[in-house]
């Protein structure tokens, strides 16, 4: 039986697109007195006092015209007064949305609880015990984690606790300013249509400024979910013990001043691995973020002191989680400095380590009876589809996001693996149904330690790969505008292009598909009907062989293997855009030349296409 205990007081001392609030008529001055008058956080009290005072329309507006809306990873914003940033009253909005929902539609969720977790962000704690109180006060079972901790923990929980719902407080890899609240559901991932536009409607329903009395203050009830912390070491190291007389790598290991040093260290000390050198800098959280203001490891500057680090100190390897640890980036030494690998390059070489272990007979992701999958999104490059095709094992196209990739598969396959492109690795779905840095960490090491045994690298094993199948380079721009008009124009963009594609890519002849259509010419070799592009899991797209659902998402193909993909942001202000060129390789003589026309043409395609659709766009490019 679950121990329940009261919890005292601890409360005091990329943006979502907003939706119009249902009072317009209302003067600023009046909303934001309103608002400031049912504040229960001092520290946006006084910001809403000063902005009164001051008379600033414009910064008011930008406070109170909409509200947050709940997508379907969840809200995220910067922190700060009125129903546009996130704070104590938009938190306690949320939770009591999601308890309404509970209660009406899914009424058996309040036996099953909900899990709530943190990270180290400003806010999170008073932002969690919030969310707890408020679902426990509505007599929904709350566990709560013990602290701090990465979100993959907060993902196993619920399905180690066999939780309905788990609630996350964090903004992962945002910059230091924001946070927000991430919604997993019984399997362990993340919310899926409908019931996310169902919880958002709910949410939507309620008065921030109507919540019950004294709702951010008192003691309540909750089970401390501590022993899942010790069963996600357990069963994450059980699978990474190094082999017998392996040779000890020198590792560095940088948390981005968030929550993964701790759980790392745990995982390779119940495995067997020495502990790693810190970046000591960035080794325990901090919500200002001192070195790291953008704290996104995909941005190769935020990885410098890690990088200055394994140079004073001789490493061999260098492993960097973003500030909630879902997230991975990996360095190794070459002969031309330190070499940072990509999204897609990390992917593919862990992606043929499950491969490869699953046809030695190995454990991976245990399929049980169950044929096994591996999936990537389409925007991520197209290594993994021939390595599987290799292998024999199907692989599921997917859209981007991981509440659909720890999904491919259904109920008939097994996912093994899954990654997309934005350094998210899953690795362990069986444990984790979502993208999760500290296990793929624990995988990054022993591949490393293996190729270190023939006195290889990670860039040799990626070589290899290169001259099987072909070399495969990804690039990534990003066309950014400024506000909601900004938005507005970067959506027009692509509807003109829409219409009018070029004929032509970097010299190139230029065929389209479009996915927010039938997404012709994406096909599943893996026994999907002609023609369409698998997308198991939610409900509609259940089973093998139907469609992807329609996406804003452009792929303009460029002679041979060469792609461009184009895909607008759902929450902010940018334009994204991806290509791969895949380049064969006769010798491993032959992989410099080959790697720079590569990358020299995947350039060009990525210059080409920002040019087709920056031309009417005002605002920043980067």
């Amino acid at each position: 039986m679950v121990q329940i205990r009261r919890h005292a007081d601890e409360a005091e001392g990329s943006p979502t697109i907003g939706r119009v609030m249902t009072t317009p008529e209302a003067s600023l001055a009046t909303r934001a007195s309103a608002w400031r008058d049912g504040d229960p956080d001092p520290q946006t009290r006084a910001e809403l006092d000063q902005l009164l005072a001051s008379g600033d329309t414009a910064a008011l507006a930008e406070r109170f015209d909409g509200s947050l809306a709940f997508g379907t990873a969840g809200i995220r914003a910067e922190i700060g007064a009125g129903p546009m940033r996130m704070n104590r009253l938009v938190v306690g909005r949320v939770a009591a949305g999601l308890a309404g929902y509970i209660t009406t539609e899914d009424p058996a969720a309040a036996t099953a609880g909900v899990v709530v977790g943190y990270d180290g962000r400003t806010n999170s704690a008073v932002f969690a015990t919030d969310a707890a109180r408020v679902l426990s006060r509505a007599g929904i079972r709350v566990s709560m984690l013990p602290g701090p901790l990465p979100t993959p923990v907060l993902a196993f929980t619920v399905r180690h606790r066999q939780a309905a719902y788990g609630l996350m407080v964090t903004a992962s890899h945002n910059p230091r300013q924001y946070n927000g609240i991430k919604v997993y559901v019984r399997d362990g991932g993340q919310l899926l249509p409908p019931v996310d536009e169902q919880i958002a409607a709910a949410i939507d329903a309620v008065d921030p400024l109507r919540l019950a009395a004294g709702w951010a203050q008192g003691a309540f009830e909750f089970a401390r979910a501590d022993d899942s912390v010790g069963a996600y070491i357990t069963a994450v190291a059980a699978r990474g013990r190094p082999a017998s007389g392996a040779r000890q790598l020198k590792v560095v290991h940088t948390a981005l001043h968030g929550v993964g040093d701790g759980t790392l260290r745990a995982v390779l000390a119940a495995a067997g691995w020495p502990a790693p050198i810190p970046v000591t800098a960035q080794q325990q959280p901090d919500p200002d973020f001192p070195t790291a203001h953008y704290p996104n490891p995909e941005e190769l500057d935020v990885l410098d002191l890690a990088r200055q680090t394994a140079e004073q100190a001789g490493a061999d390897l260098v492993l960097a989680n973003d500030p909630d640890a879902d997230r991975l980036a990996v360095m190794v030494p070459g002969p031309g400095g330190w070499r940072a690998f990509t999204g897609d390059e990390l992917g593919a070489l862990l992606g043929d380590a499950a491969l490869t272990r699953l046809a030695r007979g190995e454990p991976v992701s245990d399929p049980g009876a169950r044929s096994p999958v591996v999936a990537t999104t389409v925007v991520s490059g197209s290594l993994l589809r021939r390595l599987a095709e290799t292998a024999g094992v199907r692989c599921v196209t997917t859209l981007t996001g991981f509440k659909w990739i720890a999904r491919a598969g259904g109920d008939d396959q097994a996912l093994i693996y899954g990654y997309e492109q934005a350094l998210g690795y899953a690795v362990r779905p069986d444990l984790v149904a979502d993208k999760d840095g500290i296990s793929a960490a624990l995988l990054v090491l022993a591949l490393a330690t293996e190729e270190a045994a023939h006195g290889r690298t990670l860039s040799d094993r990626l070589d290899d790969l290169a001259l099987v199948h072909g070399l495969h380079v990804t690039g990534l721009r990003t066309l950014k505008a400024d506000g909601a008009a900004g938005l507005a124009q970067l959506n027009d963009a692509v509807e003109r292009v829409r219409k009018e594609p070029p004929r032509e890519l970097a010299g190139q002849p230029v065929t389209v598909t479009d996915l927010r259509e039938a997404a012709p010419g994406l096909v599943d070799p893996g026994g999907a009907a002609p023609g369409l592009v698998d997308l198991a899991g939610g409900h509609a797209e259940r089973s093998p062989g139907q469609p992807l659902p329609p996406a804003d998402v452009l792929i303009w193909h460029a002679g041979g293997d060469a792609r461009v993909m184009i895909r607008p942001s759902g929450t902010e202000p940018e334009l994204k855009i991806y290509a791969e060129v895949v380049w064969p390789v006769r010798s491993r003589a032959d992989l410099a030349a080959a790697r720079a026309s590569a990358t020299e043409q995947a350039m060009r395609m990525l210059a080409a296409a920002a040019a087709t659709l920056g031309s009417s766009i005002r605002g920043s490019q980067s």
